[in-house]
């Protein structure tokens, strides 16, 4: 694992910026596709994993697993603290206390958990102190025409079950939009915003700041998709006033089947769970049953416990480097990717223009060649990206379009991964015999 950060500007060369020794840490990436030295562009899907991630999980199942919370024993004790320790690093990470952070099974379930919450509490479930959470009729909610489905379908689904009304902030014609969309939107009635702190297709960073004081001068809470910023900047969820925020391990270069919902302590302890079981109660009889604080309160049957320690040890491998150093060099990366994009003929570059901050991935439209075969050509040529409506069909709906290829990039990522993928972009009209 690396050791150690310098301090660079933003002339630095791109490659200065994270050591190319680090990728010698991911042995994923040291393989070909297709004959080709293979170029991952695809991190904002997955991440791969470094190997310190890949032994951290094993040396728990070789020598510590467990059942956590459970007994009296040695070993359930050592499993147990280092079930909790790693609450405690990746609360630390994201500027939370470990009673913030509950573990779910990804993003998407973080999310839900938050929805079915609220409408169990407008069911009148959770006393008194889930009040905070209740929807009628009068109530809004919000979110933004940009979101993925995980952060559109549990609110659909809330409005229909309170009678609330859904709402969304529009984007303009290049995907992003501002806080002034924002204020069009939310107001007197709204009681909930939801958005995505990062557009996974646009590469869009919202202005979480100020939206956050917005829905908060009305009297609504706010919850973050946090997928594609948590992994990629310094994100500080106690600093933005976030009430909730979802992130998941595997784009972060942690292990799959974990995801953390973060909530202000004070809420999570109010919000009706979403599942019920084993490891969540105080007392129960055959009648009721009354529920532990949080985040006990939300972890009902077996819990992830490998997936924990894995997803604390990347978090470890991402302090080491510097979530600073690691923000610069997507940065320089992102402008490259809009440089080299920009200037194909006949490509349709979706999300901010050259200059304004994006998230170091670009989608883009080829006219006259669908994405799959835009995507298939690409992984011919050893790149692997992403094709499809990346979970976001409103979202290219409005752009006008069904389907797009998506090339993210990573720590690992390399300056000649970005070329390869911009000469390779500029051959599929030829090849498909589209006219430039």
């Amino acid at each position: 694992m690396l050791g150690g950060t310098v301090t660079l500007d933003r002339t630095t060369a791109i490659d200065e910026l994270l050591p190319t020794t680090l990728r010698e840490d991911f042995p994923y990436l040291d393989q070909e596709l297709n004959g080709h030295p293979l170029a991952y562009l695809d991190s904002g899907a997955t991440a791969q994993r470094p190997i310190a991630v890949l032994d951290a999980e094993r040396a728990y199942l070789e020598h510590s697993n467990a059942a956590v919370h459970r007994g009296a024993s040695t070993l359930v004790g050592t499993s147990t603290s280092a079930f909790e320790e790693a609450r405690e690093t990746v609360a630390g990470f994201v500027g939370a206390g470990p009673r913030e952070i509950v573990w779910t099974e990804n993003a998407t379930d973080a999310i839900n958990m938050v929805a079915l919450g609220m409408a169990d509490a407008a069911a009148g479930l959770g006393g008194p102190e889930a009040d905070v959470f209740r929807l009628g009729a009068d109530d809004e909610i919000v979110v933004t025409e940009a979101e993925h489905h995980a952060d559109l379908i549990p609110w659909q689904r809330l409005a229909a079950k309170t009678g609330a009304t859904l709402r969304w902030i529009p984007v303009h014609d290049d995907g992003t939009w501002s806080i002034d969309d924002a204020a069009s939107v939310i107001g007197p009635r709204t009681r909930l915003v939801a958005f995505g702190h990062v557009s996974n297709v646009t590469g869009f960073v919202a202005p979480a700041a100020e939206v956050v004081e917005l829905a908060h001068r009305h009297g609504a809470l706010v919850l973050l998709d946090a997928c594609q910023s948590v992994p990629h900047r310094p994100t500080d969820f106690a600093a933005l006033g976030v009430d909730f925020a979802a992130f998941s391990a595997h784009k972060m270069l942690g292990p799959t089947g974990i995801g953390v919902l973060y909530g202000r302590e004070h809420l999570l302890d109010a919000l009706p769970p979403a599942r019920t079981g084993g490891s969540t109660i105080t007392t129960v009889t055959m009648e009721s049953a009354s529920f532990l604080p949080s985040p006990q309160r939300f972890e009902a049957g077996t819990q992830p416990v490998s997936q924990a320690v894995a997803l604390a040890e990347a978090v470890r491998y991402l302090d080491t480097l510097g979530m600073e150093q690691v923000h610069a060099h997507e940065s320089a990366l992102a402008e490259l990717l809009v440089d080299e994009t920009a200037r194909i003929p006949g490509i349709r570059l979706i999300g901010p223009a050259a200059g304004v901050e994006r998230a170091a991935l670009a989608s883009v439209d080829v006219p006259g060649v669908h994405a799959h075969d835009v995507g298939q050509f690409l992984d011919s040529q050893g790149i692997a990206v992403r094709v499809g409506h990346h979970c976001a069909q409103p979202l290219h709906r409005r752009l006008g379009l069904r389907a797009t290829t998506r090339a993210s990039a990573y720590v690992y990522t390399t300056t000649d991964e970005i070329h390869r993928f911009a000469a390779a972009l500029a051959e599929v009209r030829r090849f498909f015999g589209v006219d430039a």
